[in-house]
């Protein structure tokens, strides 16, 4: 602990701590005023207590930073109604300071009053609590793409509050100013946004943490509004739809302010059948497709901010696929007039409707190749025995036109040999 040596008289030394401004005399300790710091938060109490170990019916007072005694023992000797006394004895004179202001914060004496005096002086701080923070900037409603710039400001803080923003519940950083205004400090925080629909609903929150707000920080919330144009979609019941079977298409629309009602056409003109094809607000109900109701079908949803739409191209097909049936709902990728698909379009963005098949022209190319090769191996084995074609005799054979036997006849083929009229080849 810091400490002071001072000396008064031979063997003797004076220690005067830094901390809690006590005075402590080796062998007379207890003739000394103790007393302790105090901090108190404006509006607040704060209890201001001097002691004395052992006193010899000496009076205590208490002065102010401005030296103005404001009690002296039991007596009351400044007339301020926040003052009251607390306790008061030879050993201990306490005060109370109500509703502290930032007025009251300095230095306050306890003095003893020996031969000569002995004083104690302890230091009141008062604390500046942060007004409640407003948020500046906001303009209802934004647009899409615009810039904006929100400001928190908050000002009676001493010492200086901090403020920090949040998106919903996630902490983002903002610009942060402070200036000094008397003893409190006025603290401002910038956040510049360029907002898109994603903002729209999104809550904005500024909150001040500061000493004096320890369990409840001030904070103020501002909700975000953004208009934008809408944005169209359409979600169907059915992936491969086919005659007979109940259809739903669900025009979903995204946009604020919302673009309510959506427009449903076919082909660029009114629906068809109204009776069997009905519309409740966004949706489009078939109750039985036939072949007459194939065709691309249009979701429109508009606002003041601009038009938006998705494409739907249904065909339905025949409950069952048989042999002598076309074939339907093959991908839409096979060039052939023929071949059509249900699929879900955007303007920018088209999208298949459901799963493509098989990829047939893998496996007609696959046929291929296996056929080309077996041909090929066709060709190679016919050229291969026709090369070796020929009369082919064993030894007994060659000579058993006039030989009797067969020893006889393979004696007159080695004799024969060279007289050979067709080229004759053998095996022994």
């Amino acid at each position: 602990m810091p400490f002071r040596v001072c000396n008064t008289f031979p063997g003797t030394h004076l220690i005067i701590t830094e901390s809690s401004s006590q005075l402590f005399l080796p062998g007379v300790q207890g003739q000394f005023p103790i007393v302790q710091n105090v901090t108190v938060t404006e509006g607040g109490a704060a209890n201001l207590t001097c002691r004395v170990d052992h006193n010899d019916n000496t009076s205590l007072q208490w002065s102010n930073p401005a030296q103005q005694t404001l009690f002296f023992g039991d007596k009351k000797a400044l007339r301020d109604n926040r003052i009251d006394l607390v306790r008061a004895s030879w050993q201990e004179l306490t005060i109370s300071i109500r509703e502290a202001t930032l007025a009251d914060e300095g230095l306050y004496t306890c003095s003893l009053f020996t031969m000569p005096v002995k004083t104690a002086k302890a230091y009141l701080t008062v604390l500046g609590v942060p007004e409640k923070p407003e948020i500046n900037g906001f303009t209802k409603p934004a647009m899409e793409g615009d810039q904006i710039t929100l400001t928190c400001v908050t000002s009676g803080s001493k010492p200086a509050a901090d403020i920090r923003w949040f998106r919903n519940e996630k902490e983002i950083k903002g610009a942060k100013e402070v200036n000094a205004s008397g003893k409190t400090f006025t603290v401002r925080s910038s956040l510049q946004l360029q907002v898109d629909r994603n903002d729209d609903g999104v809550a904005y929150t500024c909150r001040v943490d500061h000493v004096a707000l320890p369990t409840s920080p001030q904070q103020a919330t501002e909700v975000l509004e953004v208009h934008y144009a809408p944005r169209v979609e359409i979600r169907h019941s059915q992936a491969l739809p086919q005659e007979g079977q109940f259809l739903k298409l669900e025009c979903v629309s995204k946009g604020n302010p919302s673009p309510d009602p959506v427009l449903w056409t076919k082909d660029g003109g009114e629906l068809p059948d109204l009776d069997r094809v009905i519309v409740e607000g966004r949706d489009l109900t078939f109750t039985s497709l036939n072949k007459t109701d194939n065709g691309t079908y249009r979701c429109e949803a508009s606002n003041h901010l601009g038009t938006n739409h998705a494409e739907y191209v249904l065909f339905n097909t025949w409950p069952r696929r048989s042999e002598n049936a076309p074939a339907a709902m093959l991908p839409c990728h096979f060039k052939s007039p023929l071949l059509t698909c249900a699929r879900q379009r955007r303007r920018s963005d088209p999208n298949a409707l459901g799963p493509h098949g098989p990829d047939h022209a893998l496996i007609g190319g696959v046929v291929a190749v296996v056929v080309f090769v077996t041909l090929c191996l066709i060709i190679v084995l016919g050229r291969y025995l026709a090369r070796h074609k020929g009369t082919y005799l064993t030894n007994e054979a060659k000579g058993a036109d006039d030989a009797p036997d067969a020893d006889t006849a393979i004696i007159n083929a080695d004799g024969n040999h060279a007289h050979a009229e067709e080229k004759k080849e053998y095996f022994i």
